[in-house]
């Protein structure tokens, strides 16, 4: 079947209409004039050369070459010679060295070299759509120069010249000028020639290259140099044979050139009608609408296939083999060209130049292929042929390509020189650096070729350095040959080309011995340790004690890849030996050294003598001093060869032969060595052994056996050490020791010594960990990489941390409220720094370094096509991907081959499969014995292809996502994409999960913005509406599935969990819950429940947390790839939101930024305020929300406000800022929910629109209720009211009830902290009233969990500890289930407190290790104050039992106790500086305890009556008591009458104020009445309520002694359930409840 194709439109319809396809469509104009084009996307990935799925292997082949090669008859015999007559036509784009300067120029040269591809692609190829639509053959596309050949017969060419002409004028005249945005036009050169055409087929029956020939063929090269811009120049045989009455020229030079102005249209002369008779001369030309070539559609021939398989380099081939579409072969990529230029004399005739360059063609391609190397093209000039090689293109890659690309080069120069006669000069020209490789052309023509500035400076080093072999300076650096093997050359001026930089000649390998320069390159580092290296160095040491007790020699051999480290770990054994004593001997080889024999032993030897860094005039005397007495002096002059010394020939060495001289030269070594380690432990250290020859392998293997030597050497593999080296590594003594990677806490240690820092954000981490793998190499280097590229700031961590006003200025708070990666040093005068990323940077798209990019293109390059085309596509998804999605990028791969390839790839450890495990333990950690857990599979069939099953998918990590796990792999795979290619693939990315963004399953789906697609639906469908992007489909393999532009979310998309009710839920809710006595049954029967269909826990556990990290973050980095900044900001607050949902509060604030950068700076003028990205008001208000909330988070309290306050105003619901702005709104509030209620009801839509906006006016006043209830002022108490009395009404529009009962225990909870008992359990009987419908989704149990945690609240609160132990069990039991990390913490904190007022110690010990497993796995800091404020209760009053030791309590207030977040809860902190001053009194350390008690002084006034208020509020009071007992008069400035005094206030503000947390009521009561009796009454016999035996007060100089009815310790191994709660204790709760 023919490829279809819509870029001819036949003469037939008008011979004036030459373009094929509209070039406004790409971004561009070309012009004649001055105005300016802008081109698109890359000329690789249009639409124009994306070839059609159906066309076979010949016609894929036949668009690469030109006719002349798919019609031609082989011969057979090498080379072929052919004549025939011809016209050529030769276009030269002038401007496109000088526009590949100024990119050359740039910073950001990955960027431009995919520009500069971009500019040239689409311009080549109208032109050369144009030459096929008049029925040229493009004979190919060098450089900036296209070759196009009409094949006539003599009596033809007239005509053809004609048209030709016609031809080359409509190029001019519709593509003569491009102006780019750089400045630099692109300007066209036209030759033409006629006449004798000679075409030569060289090469072998494995690779061929067609060449033309010819005076005719210098001839269309004249013009084109004669030519200027935007001119047409013939030949002067080609004037002479054309119809000369039709054009007006002008002669330029006699008998060599004519300029062409224009074409004489002489009446009747039509030019269809010439156009038709033409046709006529051009047996290959394809009338047809679909097709340019009639090459394209020829029937499929085996012969034919294999002839033109000849032609093509065999990388191209493998990819058209794997039937991998066009636009997915070009790339990025670092290479290195030799440009080979041979100029013949004059004098040789044709046939034999033809012979000649068949022998330096098949020569040249053997060598370069020997290499890694191919020869890509052979083309012509007037005097001689050039050879284009390239080494690394894509699956040639290898380490060493630029040494083998010198020692390639002269060879050659060496063999031409030599051989071939007719040379009359041999120039070789080497390059390195970025090109793009690549497709230019059209769909039906096109070539594989180089574009970038190198290939401009090799062609221009040609004929500015001629006669030798000369490279540039990156090549000279990379090739890591001696310095010696290369000679400088004087810099010369290269047209266009600004800055060539310095250049060097390559003289070939020469022997000599650089004494001084062969010690270990890297040195040990004195400020910090290694990392990770304890098994490694134990080898070492039990090496070293063997050979010390055993006299026997021992080797210990390193093996490890590129940078893991095994330099610096000789570096290391290298210090501790000379610390030890012992002589070492340190030597690091090249591998230029494993081709001179016994070099390694011979530089050893050097060391040891002392002679390598002496002056060459002392080296004979000092040798001979070493010698001397050792070995006799006749003998001295064996070694003159071998160290560069000039002893007397002696007879005795004279009469032996080399053999003897080399064996006798090595006893000496034995006898030097023997008598220096019966004196010194002597040790030699050999970095790179691998490049070690064979000679001193097997003289090390004799000597391992015979002296008692330390060896020590590192290696990157054994596998291709040659045969005395794998004997030495199989002898006894020597242990191969493998170097393990770094863990990943010692690597970001590492990093955070790179940086000069204590800690690097979160997302630095990931990019650190997901990069490096654990090699140290990768993380120095990219580290700098970060430093160099100005892409971090650093913030003082001592400067005190201090609220901010502005959202712009929160990176370093945010980075101050997460743990440290490393522990700041204790010593007080050094600075210490954190660092963060800027706003703008986003790390995912920042580029690797050139060497880490070489690296991980040699990974690459190391697979098959296949494997690369899926490694390519998959570094596209991004680190984690998801097999379904990776077969959506692999046009017509089965699912079959993809699971074959994929377990290659798992097989050679490239990727692997994620991990399951981690979500959910085996078994739960906090488990009352009456509760059982379930996780039952249930799959049906309806839901099998549902959006919601493929999420579900998602959470099969072991049978459907993998990951990279090779270091840069997928980071090097990524940038090899062109920039078009990629965006078109991150296009298709965002199409496939878009319907998947959405909660999990097991969370019913829907926004994690709640109705967040209802409320932006009317701005979807206005013009504003950003899309995914504006590509349309055209036939391409990318584009073919998507039929329309992606569009955000729709209302439509929404699930039908959301609009149908469960059966069971209708039948369990017609009984409401009246009481709590009820609720707990109803909760106890469920949790009772083990049948899997019926049971509440059975549910599938929530994957929410992989939704987030396989589709929402993946989608955000794909929109903002394509440039969709809405869709963009879209997700982002999505993903804010899912990261606050699993109390990731980092990584909302991270998400947030990026959401703020898109948006711009803000102006400080709200009437300027003018975002770039166009957001509706709805989620303008959203983000403002979510900043609040994690400004909450982080303690930034006065922000907070500002944004929820500004939030609500987008929300139309406003909040006062003053006292009487309160009073006219709680009015207001009052006559709200009447009013609401005769207001009409809306529509569905409007309504879920309406619930979007309640959804997040609620989320404001939750927030600001919040806020204002931290400070315990009466102003912040009227605000706080306002703010509940507003989430109150508000709630009472919600349809479902979880969200009710959630606002009711918000406000049960409030009411508790504000002291107000009658609303504190009103609310908490209206939540559990309201509870019936909580049981049939996630949402409602985790409403039933916040109850059950409340209950649990208020029943420690009130005293009934066995019962709150109860519920807590239970609740904690449905968060584990839910995920909730952040409530869970919530309720293990009330879980002890009830177990610590209850004297089960043991108790309270499991559940501070529950909650260190919890919060272990956050950077949560105040989730690890309140775990240690429990830890210093414990300690204090614990009686032995200990979680943490007081040093790790006090160190973590120490580093925090500055904090926003600390500073912003005072109840917390009162109990944490209570304690510790108890503790310093207890250690008589008062100077510390006065620091403490001082601080807990200043926090008591702003604390509330919550239970950890209370409980601080306690804490400080028995400070005061100690106070009065205990403290020395001059410590305390106070008089006992005023502290007495004080004290009494005090006590009177407790019970006033804590009025709802009767169960401290006792012991502060008991307290009080000591206080009042002036201390005359022992408190020896009084105990802490409940009989807790806590410690007592301090009287009489020690502290009382500790109540002797101590229980017996609980036989606890999980949680044990609680016994049922007696019949007396639910009167009690009954009653108060009442």
């Amino acid at each position: 079947m023919a490829p279809s194709e819509s870029a001819l439109i036949g003469w037939w319809e008008g011979p004036v209409r030459a373009v094929v396809e509209d070039w406004l469509l790409r971004g561009g104009t070309p012009v004649s004039g001055n105005s300016t084009g802008k081109p698109a996307a890359a000329m690789a990935t249009a639409k124009r050369l994306a070839a059609p799925p159906l066309w076979p292997v010949e016609a894929r082949l036949a668009a690469l070459l030109p006719d002349l090669l798919v019609f031609r008859n082989p011969r057979g015999s090498e080379p072929e010679l052919a004549t025939a007559q011809g016209v050529l036509l030769g276009v030269h784009v002038t401007g496109f060295t000088a526009l590949m300067d100024r990119f050359s120029l740039s910073c950001k040269l990955e960027h431009d070299m995919d520009r500069l591809a971009h500019i040239f692609s689409y311009y080549i190829s109208d032109i050369v759509e144009h030459v096929l639509c008049f029925g040229g053959d493009i004979l190919n596309i060098t450089g900036n120069v296209l070759l196009a050949l009409w094949t006539v017969e003599q009596n033809q060419l007239s005509d053809i010249i004609t048209l030709v002409a016609k031809c080359s004028l409509e190029i001019q005249e519709k593509f003569g000028i491009y102006h780019t945005r750089e400045g630099q036009d692109l300007q066209l050169k036209i030759g033409l020639s006629a006449g004798r055409i000679s075409q030569v087929i060289v090469g072998d029956e494995q690779r061929q290259y067609l060449l033309v020939i010819g005076r005719d063929v210098d001839g269309v090269q004249l013009a084109q140099r004669l030519a200027q811009a935007n001119e047409i120049v013939l030949s002067w045989n080609c004037w002479k044979l054309c119809e000369q009455y039709m054009f007006e020229v002008e002669i330029m030079r006699e008998d060599e050139a004519v300029k062409l102005r224009d074409m004489r249209i002489i009446d009747p002369f039509d030019f269809d009608e010439h156009f038709y008779k033409c046709l006529d001369y051009l047996p290959h030309y394809r009338t047809s609408a679909d097709i340019l070539r009639a090459a394209l559609e020829l029937d499929p021939d085996s012969a034919l296939e294999q002839t033109l398989r000849k032609h093509i380099m065999k990388n191209l081939l493998k990819k058209i083999d794997e039937g991998q579409p066009m636009e997915y072969i070009s790339e990025f990529r670092t290479v290195t060209m030799v440009l080979v230029s041979l100029e013949f004399h004059k004098t040789a005739w044709v046939l034999h130049l033809c012979h000649l360059i068949q022998e330096a063609a098949l020569y040249i391609s053997t060598v370069i292929e020997t290499g890694g190397g191919q020869l890509s093209r052979i083309f012509m000039f007037e005097t001689g042929c050039m050879f284009l090689c390239v080494f690394g293109l894509p699956g040639d890659k290898k380490p060493d390509e630029c040494a083998h690309a010198l020692e390639s080069s002269f060879s050659i120069f060496s063999f031409c020189w030599e051989n071939l006669a007719e040379t009359k000069l041999v120039s070789i020209s080497i390059t390195n650096g970025p090109v793009f490789c690549g497709m230019v052309g059209a769909v039906s023509r096109h070539e594989y070729t180089v574009i970038g500035p190198k290939v401009s400076l090799v062609a221009r080093m040609i004929t500015a350095y001629p006669g030798l072999v000369s490279c540039d300076e990156v090549t000279y650096l990379r090739s890591m040959l001696p310095a010696y093997n290369f000679k400088k050359l004087p810099e010369k001026m290269m047209k266009n080309i600004s800055n060539p930089g310095k250049m060097y000649e390559y003289v070939g390998h020469r022997r000599c011995i650089m004494f001084g320069k062969r010690h270990l390159a890297t040195e040990r580092n004195k400020n910090h340790s290694l990392l990770d290296r304890e098994k490694e160095l134990e080898a070492f040491r039990m090496a070293q004690q063997e050979c010390l007790h055993q006299k026997k020699g021992q080797a210990v051999l390193y093996e490890g890849g590129k940078g893991s480290g095994k330099s610096q770990l000789l570096a290391e054994i290298n210090f501790l030996a000379q610390k030890e004593g012992h002589r070492v001997l340190p030597l690091k080889l090249k591998k230029a050294d494993s081709k001179q024999c016994f070099y390694a032993i011979q530089t050893l030897m050097a060391i040891f003598f002392e002679i390598d860094t002496c002056p060459a005039h002392y080296r004979q005397e000092r040798l001979h001093r070493q010698l001397s007495g050792i070995v006799e002096e006749p003998l001295h002059c064996l070694f003159n060869d071998l160290f560069f010394v000039k002893f007397p020939l002696s007879f005795k060495v004279s009469r032996m032969d080399d053999l003897a001289r080399q064996q006798k030269i090595k006893a000496c070594f034995f006898e030097v060595l023997e008598k220096a380690v019966r004196e010194t432990p002597l040790i030699f250290l050999i970095d790179e052994a691998q490049y070690m020859d064979a000679a001193s392998w097997e003289f090390l293997g004799t000597l391992l056996s015979g002296v008692p030597i330390i060896m020590v050497m590192t290696l990157t593999t054994t596998s291709t050490l040659c045969g005395q080296a794998q004997h030495f590594l199989q002898s006894p003594p020597a242990v191969l020791v493998p170097i393990s990677k770094l863990a990943a806490t010692s690597l970001l240690r590492m990093a955070c010594w790179e940086l000069g820092v204590v800690s690097i954000p979160q997302e630095l981490q990931t990019y650190l960990l997901r990069r490096c793998f654990g090699n140290p190499l990768y993380c120095e280097v990219l580290c700098q990489d970060l430093l160099s590229k100005n892409v971090l700031c650093f913030h003082d961590l001592q400067k005190e941390e201090v609220e901010n006003s502005k959202w712009e200025t929160l990176s370093a708070n945010a980075m101050k409220s997460t743990m440290y990666s490393v522990s700041p040093a204790s010593s007080e005068d050094q600075e210490l720094y954190v660092c963060t990323v800027k706003d703008d940077v986003n790390l995912d798209t920042v580029l690797l370094p050139p060497l880490l990019k070489e690296i991980a293109v040699n990974q690459i390059d190391q697979l098959s096509p296949e494997e690369q085309s899926l490694v390519k596509c998959a570094a596209v998804i991004g680190h984690f991907f998801h097999i379904d999605l990776l077969q959506h990028l692999l046009p017509g791969w089965s699912k079959n081959k993809l699971l074959e390839v994929l377990k290659d790839l798992v097989d050679m450890h490239v990727l692997h499969w994620c991990n399951k495990g981690q979500e959910l333990p085996a078994e739960p950690i906090l488990v009352p014995s009456s509760v059982e857990t379930e996780h039952t599979k249930e799959t049906t069939k309806s839901d099998a292809d549902s959006p919601l099953k493929l999420q579900e998918e998602l959470s099969l990590p072991q049978m459907e996502v993998l990951e990279f796990g090779v270091p840069l792999l997928r980071e090097g795979a990524w940038e090899l994409w062109p920039k078009a290619q990629q965006t078109a693939l991150h296009l298709e990315c965002a199409c496939f999960l878009r319907d998947l963004a959405c909660r999990c399953g097991s969370c019913h789906g829907g926004d994690f913005v709640p109705f967040h697609r209802f409320a932006i639906c009317s701005t979807k469908s206005s013009s504003r509406t950003s899309r995914f992007c504006s590509y349309k489909d055209t036939g391409s393999i990318l584009t073919q599935v998507i039929t329309d532009r992606l569009q955000l979310p729709s209302p439509q998309d929404t699930f039908q969990f959301q609009t149908e009710s469960s059966r069971s839920q209708e039948a369990f809710t017609r009984e409401y819950c009246r009481t709590e006595e009820e609720f707990l049954d109803k909760v106890n029967r469920k949790l009772a429940q083990t049948n899997p269909k019926k049971g509440m826990l059975t549910t599938k556990p929530c994957h929410c947390r992989e939704v987030l990290k396989l589709v929402l973050s993946p989608l955000t980095q794909h929109c903002l790839v394509i440039g969709e900044t809405t869709c963009a900001f879209y997700y982002l607050l999505e993903s804010a939101a899912a990261s606050l949902d699993l109390s990731d509060n980092y990584m909302a604030f991270f998400y947030l930024r990026k959401a703020s950068s898109l948006l711009g700076q803000p102006s400080a003028f709200s009437f300027f305020k003018k975002h770039k990205v166009k957001i509706c008001q709805f989620e303008e208000a959203t983000f403002c929300r979510l900043q609040s909330e994690v400004c909450f988070n982080m303690g930034q309290i006065t922000l907070a406000k500002k944004l929820a306050r500004r939030a609500l105003r987008l929300l139309k619901r406003s909040f006062p800022w003053t006292w009487l702005g309160v009073i006219f709104q709680t009015f207001l509030e009052k006559c709200w929910y009447s009013c609401s209620l005769s207001q009409p009801r809306n529509n569905p839509s409007e309504k879920k629109k309406k619930l979007a906006v309640l959804q997040q006016q609620m989320h404001c006043l939750s927030l600001l209720r919040q806020l204002y209830s931290l400070e315990a002022t009466a102003s912040s108490l009227r605000f706080a009211c306002l703010a509940t009395l507003m989430q109150k009404n508000s709630v009472k529009e919600f349809p479902g009830e979880a969200q009710v009962v959630s606002t009711y225990v918000a406000l049960s909870q409030f009411s508790q902290n504000v002291g107000d008992k009658e609303k504190w359990l009103y609310h908490e009987q209206l939540a559990i009233q309201k509870s019936s419908l909580c049981w049939f989704s996630r949402e409602g149990l985790l409403a039933t969990a916040q109850l059950m945690q409340a209950l649990a609240y208020t029943k420690l609160c009130l005293g009934h500890l066995d019962f709150s132990i109860k519920l807590g069990f239970q609740a904690h039991e449905i968060c584990r289930h839910l995920k909730k990390p952040a409530l869970e913490n919530l309720v293990l904190s009330v879980l002890f407190r009830s177990a610590f007022l209850k004297k089960k110690f043991d108790l309270c010990v499991h559940v501070l290790e529950s909650q260190w497993v919890l919060i272990s796995q956050s950077h949560d800091v105040l989730g690890r104050a309140f775990f240690y404020s429990a830890c210093l209760d414990l300690l204090l009053y614990g009686k032995g039992w200990l979680c943490r030791p007081f040093g790790e309590c006090l160190h973590f207030i120490q580093r925090y106790e500055h904090s926003c977040i600390l500073n912003s809860q005072s109840s917390v902190m009162l109990g944490v500086h209570s304690s510790l001053a108890m503790w310093f009194a207890q250690d008589l350390q008062w100077n510390q305890f006065q620091y403490h008690f001082s601080k807990a002084r200043q926090l008591v006034k702003r604390t509330n009556a919550s239970l950890f208020g209370s409980h601080g509020f306690v804490r400080f009071l028995e400070c005061q008591v100690l106070i009065l007992q205990k403290m020395p008069e001059d410590v305390f400035l106070q008089t006992l009458a005023e502290t007495r005094r004080q004290t009494l206030t005090y006590f009177k503000e407790f019970f006033s104020r804590c009025v709802t947390c009767p169960v401290y009521h006792q012991w502060v009561s008991e307290l009080k009445a000591f206080v009042m009796r002036n201390g005359k009454m022992s408190l020896t016999n009084i105990i802490r309520p409940f009989d807790t035996c806590l410690t007592r007060i301090w009287i009489e100089g020690e502290f009382l002694e500790e109540n002797n009815s101590f229980e017996q310790n609980l036989e606890i191994q999980r949680f044990v359930r609680e016994a049922d709660v007696n019949k007396k204790d639910k009167e009690e709760i009954q009653e108060c409840i009442c």
